[in-house]
């Protein structure tokens, strides 16, 4: 399912302890592990980011409808000059089930502090405004947010989710899929033997095993179950050079909680 791009300007960053080189999530041609597909709009809030070339739309990341009218997924992903869209209530690409709503956006914000050439800072995260608002209904839910500076324990049931290659030089799935993702929790993923310095408290890491491995888009949630209920705690942002599936390197995300008082700042 996990899409990445290999960072080439990363080269120039000090990683601990010679930590494999962080690497996009966005144009992966690893092998899911552990990945399913999801029952249909069973993740209503899960978008498809397409840019257009030429004269279609083509997929490229995931993201999260966080109100009617706004998207957030990663920085990363957006960080480039493109015409986008939104696909909201979509499960299988080949297959216009009549659930799914397209919306373009008007405008694009990152956060100030994003800076391409430092993809470990963190600070990967933008919100997309949508040039109307979505209809809510049983196929298309608003993501819930957590609180702000809300920490999971380790090994809190997660879920990550998303569009992306299945197989080594394999084509897209079409059908949107979901994959177990325990959350490791900060101490143990800034370890030594694992990501290290790396990662920071603005991040969050899921899997980092045999059931880990390539398990969402880019700008793709991190569904964690809190108290009964979904909370999206991340935003898929990078993987280790090594591998989408290398042990003790496990995925890692924007923390949402870290960001809650910026989103609500733009979106105001």
């Amino acid at each position: 399912m996990l899409r990445l791009l290999v960072l080439t300007t990363i080269a120039a960053l000090a990683l601990a302890e010679l930590e494999p080189q962080p690497r996009y999530l966005e144009d992966s041609f690893e092998r899911v592990v552990g990945g399913e597909v999801a029952r249909p709009n069973s993740w209503p809030w899960q978008i498809s980011l397409q840019y257009k070339s030429g004269s279609r739309y083509y997929h490229t990341c995931g993201g999260t409808l966080i109100e009617r009218g706004w998207v957030m997924t990663a920085a990363h992903c957006v960080d480039s000059s493109r015409t986008w869209r939104v696909l909201i209530g979509e499960h299988d690409f080949n297959v216009n089930s009549g659930r799914e709503q397209i919306m373009t956006v008007s405008q694009v914000y990152i956060h100030p502090r994003w800076d391409s050439s430092r993809l470990a800072d963190g600070f990967d995260i933008a919100l997309l405004r949508l040039t109307s608002e979505v209809t809510l209904n049983s196929y298309v839910q608003l993501g819930s947010l957590p609180p702000t500076g809300q920490i999971l324990p380790h090994n809190n049931l997660c879920y990550v989710t998303g569009w992306g290659r299945t197989s080594t030089g394999g084509s897209l799935p079409a059908q949107l899929q979901q994959a177990y993702l325990p959350l490791v929790d900060h101490k143990t993923c800034t370890s030594s033997g694992w990501w290290g310095s790396t990662v920071k408290t603005t991040m969050v890491c899921g899997g980092g095993g045999a059931e880990a491995g390539c398990n969402g888009d880019s700008g793709g949630p991190l569904n964690c179950l809190v108290d009964g209920k979904y909370y999206v705690h991340g935003i898929a942002s990078f993987v280790s050079s090594f591998g989408c599936n290398a042990p003790k390197k496990p995925t890692v995300f924007t923390r949402v909680s870290a960001y809650i008082d910026w989103i609500d700042s733009t979106m105001m």
